[in-house]
């Protein structure tokens, strides 16, 4: 079958998918986030918590959990990591240094999922399982209770209450995520993923030579890896290894995996705000930047401008696994940057200054198209807000959103939201290149040297957690202002986001009227999809202009 005859198959096949399960997962979701009732084992775990699940709370309360649950599992395991070479399984791992196990704790926590830590393995099969694996359901059901935070404070009127964290955290863990792994995580063990608890065995491979493979829980991991769109890798080349990802058709599902709940979520959100057409629009611009992504990604990668061997090959195969081809590889590179997940089936590194530069602009949007378990939701209704503020001042009224006034108040919330993850980046980017030390942990010089670290910062920010490669990240400056950007760029959005909430609960509904923006039209999405596109590239251009656009135009 040609190239493009089977690639343009895999992405109809994925987006059939995708289509099928966002009415269903949607709905699924928002009963769920309202449903009177609690489960006999969510009762248990109120009870061993000290829960009182009746309570609504204040979006103060409501942030102060997230924060005190997401401190407390920063320290477990950070000290899982530090102890780690006296736990049982531990195929006689090290511990991490000290350093080191604060990013790897911090990148967990976030749903980041950076690795430093480098080879196979770089942790022992106990802290994959009761660590690692624990944090990917965790830190993605804490993503989705935000946003339901959020939704509420639209449905909500005169009132300060925006939900209640532990329930929302427990009910998602324990109706959406566990089951979905569970049945996913057979799905992969049936197409060739590792699933056992073996320790390094020494083969000979057919030519004679001796070889070390791990083996490990790797299927149960990569479930929950790509569905709570968390990204660490079992094995150092993630994805792109084949324990992890061994056929065309694994590949396929891991991307459906890491796209599925964050392109339902606006089923849910046009389901709890009473107007599905609400969903419709949000969705729609997701679709339109995810399909202009992966076709600007396939296209760059295939022409392979400026290598005439790239070219002559059909496209730029360096980095990329065979069992795969351009076509894969652009489709799982676009997708995977789009949303907070990380995971890679080739190097990032080695595409095209066209197609590296759209896997970094991806995450520069903020990772909203779908964006990551929630974050990706919230992230783009904030957008939503400016976007209908914009559209206010354009004719002289006081803006409105699904009957909330947008004032002063919340207009402050969406712009401090929209200006801090770039501020990070920027900072973070400006300080290492300014510093001697840090440029030396470039492996290129020039304008891909610079990518790198935009790439690394912009990755940790954004929570995406996926590499450029080219950089030595692990030292005592990278691992701490890595850290640093992973622990902002996640929570001050969520403060943000929370208080929005809270503020737009205390509001009355107010009533449509026709100078009311109608914010389910193809106008309203056209427009968004604007915003979206312009806030980024203002913010981010001078630095683009000096990482892939200069390296796009020196070749």
């Amino acid at each position: 079958m040609p190239d493009t005859l089977a690639g343009s198959l895999q992405i109809l096949a994925l987006a059939g998918a995708l289509a099928v399960s966002y009415r269903p997962l949607g709905d699924y979701i928002a009963w769920l986030l309202t449903a009177p009732t609690h489960w006999r084992v969510e009762r248990l775990v109120y009870r061993a918590g000290g829960v009182d699940a009746e309570a609504d709370q204040r979006w103060p309360v409501y942030l102060s959990g997230v924060l005190a649950f997401s401190a407390v599992c920063v320290l477990f395991l950070y000290g899982f990591l530090r102890l780690q070479n006296q736990l049982p399984l531990s195929l006689g791992t090290p511990r991490m240094t000290g350093g080191q196990a604060f990013n790897t704790a911090v990148a967990f926590v976030t749903n980041t999922d950076w690795q430093s830590y480098p080879g196979d393995p770089g942790v022992g099969h106990l802290v994959q399982m009761s660590g690692l694996a624990v944090q990917n359901f965790v830190s993605a059901a804490v993503g989705m209770a935000v946003v339901a935070a959020l939704i509420r404070g639209f449905t909500r009127a005169r009132t300060e209450t925006v939900g209640n964290f532990w329930v929302d955290l427990t009910r998602i863990v324990v109706r959406v995520l566990l089951p979905l792994a569970f049945v996913f995580a057979i799905v992969l063990v049936a197409t060739g993923v590792v699933q056992n608890l073996h320790g390094a065995r020494d083969l000979t491979t057919i030519a004679g030579g001796d070889q070390s493979l791990l083996g490990g829980p790797v299927a149960s991991q990569e479930a929950i890896k790509e569905l709570g769109t968390n990204g660490g890798g079992f094995f150092a080349a993630n994805s792109a290894h084949p324990f992890e990802n061994p056929t065309g058709l694994s590949n396929l599902v891991e991307i459906y995996l890491l796209l599925v709940i964050a392109f339902s979520l606006p089923r849910t959100f046009g389901r709890m705000v009473e107007d599905h057409r609400q969903g419709y629009a949000i969705v729609s611009v997701m679709v339109l930047v995810w399909a202009a992504s992966t076709a600007l990604v396939t296209t760059s990668e295939l022409h392979s401008t400026g290598s005439d061997a790239g070219h002559e090959a059909g496209g730029m195969m360096e980095g990329k696994e065979q069992r795969f081809g351009v076509w894969a590889s652009a489709l799982f590179a676009a997708s995977t940057t789009l949303t907070s997940t990380g995971a890679v089936n080739s190097a990032h590194d080695s595409f095209t200054p066209g197609g590296g530069g759209m896997t970094l602009f991806n995450m520069m949007l903020g990772e909203i198209a779908p964006g990551g378990a929630g974050s990706g939701l919230y992230g783009i209704l904030i957008l939503a807000i400016i976007t209908v503020f914009i559209a206010g001042l354009m004719v002289g009224r006081t803006p409105e959103y699904l009957g909330k006034k947008l004032r002063g108040r919340e207009i402050k919330f969406a712009s401090l939201y929209i200006l801090t993850t770039p501020a990070i980046v920027l900072i973070g980017t400006g300080a290492a290149m300014a510093l001697p030390g840090e440029r030396a942990a470039m492996l290129n010089t020039g304008p891909h040297g610079f990518s790198e670290v935009l790439y690394a910062f912009t990755s940790a920010a954004n929570n995406n957690g996926s590499a450029f490669a080219g950089l030595a990240a692990h030292t005592t400056w990278y691992n701490t202002a890595l850290g640093l950007a992973m622990l902002f760029g996640r929570f001050l959005p969520v403060v943000f986001v929370l208080a929005m909430a809270g503020s737009l609960a205390g509001q009355q509904h107010v009533p449509v009227t026709a100078g009311t923006l109608p914010t389910c039209r193809p106008q309203f999405v056209v427009l968004l999809t604007a915003v979206v596109l312009g806030v980024v590239g203002l913010t981010y251009f001078p630095a683009l202009a000096l990482g892939p656009l200069a390296e796009g135009l020196g070749r």
